[in-house]
């Protein structure tokens, strides 16, 4: 049983093919030269971070499938700054139009000390950015961007830190490793690494 960690770069597919006709896009293959190991759940072509690959189904599954509740933490750029009433509608539930999420765990941090991103987001000069950290136990389509923008926040910048117990510590951009297949195996920079350092530089 294998499973990889896989930094996943802005602007990446997550498969390992681009099956769109007209300029090739990069994909997996551009990254991981591993056979036989497919995604467990999606990451968006606009987001960036933590990517979960196996090839085992039922290992597949178990990340992936929304009925185990898998937590997964995101890191979120959103422009301007939310008030206790936004944060608190985050963590009561936000409706969206498939329905209310589930409670998030949803706090204001300071800036994480993570990779440029290429290309750098727009930013508006009258309107502050924030960044939040968001932790769901489910997995709706474009989630994250659509409950922020649900309490007047866009995202500007998304990045998946954490799913479960395995993080991106020490995993630099576009890079994989082999990770404990299991939770509570192998050692802590492996897998269970908290959150980046922060700061207000950037």
């Amino acid at each position: 049983m294998t499973l990889i960690a896989f930094n996943k770069p802005f602007g990446v597919l997550c498969q390992f093919t681009d099956e769109r006709t007209g300029p090739p896009r990069p994909t997996l293959a551009n990254f991981i030269d591993r056979p036989g190991v497919y995604p467990a759940g999606r990451l968006d072509h606009d987001s960036e971070g933590l990517l979960l690959l196996t090839d085992d189904g039922r290992l597949q599954a178990r990340i992936s499938d929304p009925r185990f509740k898998l937590p997964k933490t995101y890191l979120a750029q959103v422009e301007g700054i939310p008030d206790a009433s936004a944060l608190t509608a985050l963590r009561k539930g936000v409706r969206l139009k498939d329905g209310v999420t589930l409670p998030a765990e949803a706090e204001l941090i300071e800036d994480p000390a993570l990779w440029p991103r290429d290309p750098p987001i727009r930013v508006r000069k009258l309107i502050p950015d924030t960044w939040l950290r968001l932790t769901i136990r489910e997995g709706r389509n474009r989630q994250i961007r659509r409950m922020t923008a649900a309490i007047g926040h866009p995202t500007l910048r998304l990045v998946r830190w954490q799913i479960g117990d395995w993080s991106l510590e020490g995993l630099a951009q576009g890079e994989w490793r082999e990770v404990p297949p299991r939770h509570g195996e192998g050692d802590h920079a492996q897998h269970g690494g908290g959150a980046p350092a922060f700061t207000r530089n950037r």
